[in-house]
């Protein structure tokens, strides 16, 4: 618990017995956090198996996509600070701490991993990446006068009360889940804070951005997404 109220964190898991074990017993060892939920998306390797032999919540999400597995934990949480996060030992659980005592006076609080301060050897924010993300990060800045440096963190705080405001307007699930969350959050007038988080070295391959082809066509993608969001009423 953070302050008399439950924390709970969720980590959507697609093929990812490289450290899915490593990860919620990470977690798990923080007291405050009350539960862990994991989402396995489909996985076809040993996740499943794993997840079961922790003190994690098991759920399967079988709508294929990170947002749906990510909207299901969401819906599954029973925390009032609930917390989604990588699995694949990207993030740290040292931020914790500080994304609960970031959202303190805030509704969400987004995680950056664009900070080169934070950014350790070998993690997966080549200067490409970097500075396509901050390059996308500044058109949401400008269509809706945000501050924002990352679109595509995972690491997020979200407190139940605001959750609940938007939950049913969380509608883009595919790989622009992230960008829609923040964009989401934002047009419903929910108070945010950003901060930076530390960024490690991926365990297991990553699904989304393994290749510059890939990542190229994300950020396309997500760029569209920006744009028509500016013009519709989610």
């Amino acid at each position: 618990m953070w302050k008399g109220k439950k924390v709970s964190v969720i980590m959507p898991a697609y093929n990812e017995e490289a450290n899915i074990k490593n990860a919620i017993t990470e977690f798990s060892s923080e007291k405050i956090v009350d539960e862990i939920i994991a989402i396995d998306n489909n996985s076809t390797d040993k996740t499943k198996k794993l997840i079961l032999n922790t003190n994690a919540k098991y759920v399967s999400e079988q709508k294929q996509g990170y947002g749906h597995a990510i909207l299901k934990g969401l819906k599954e949480a029973k925390g009032f600070y609930v917390i989604t996060v990588e699995p694949d030992n990207s993030f740290s659980v040292k931020d914790l701490h500080r994304l609960l005592e970031a959202s303190e006076k805030q509704d969400v609080v987004f995680g950056t991993r664009t900070n080169k301060r934070y950014i350790q050897k070998n993690a997966k924010m080549n200067s490409f990446l970097r500075i396509g993300n901050c390059f996308i990060a500044n058109i949401i800045n400008i269509l809706f006068n945000t501050k924002i440096t990352d679109v595509g963190c995972t690491y997020k705080l979200i407190k139940k009360p605001a959750l609940n405001k938007i939950l049913n307007k969380l509608i883009i699930l595919n790989s622009s889940f992230s960008p829609h969350f923040i964009i989401v959050s934002i047009k419903n007038k929910l108070s945010y804070k950003e901060i930076p988080v530390i960024y490690k070295n991926r365990i297991g391959n990553s699904k989304i951005t393994s290749s510059f082809q890939k990542s190229f066509l994300l950020g396309i993608k997500m760029i569209i997404l920006i744009i028509s969001s500016k013009f519709n009423n989610s």
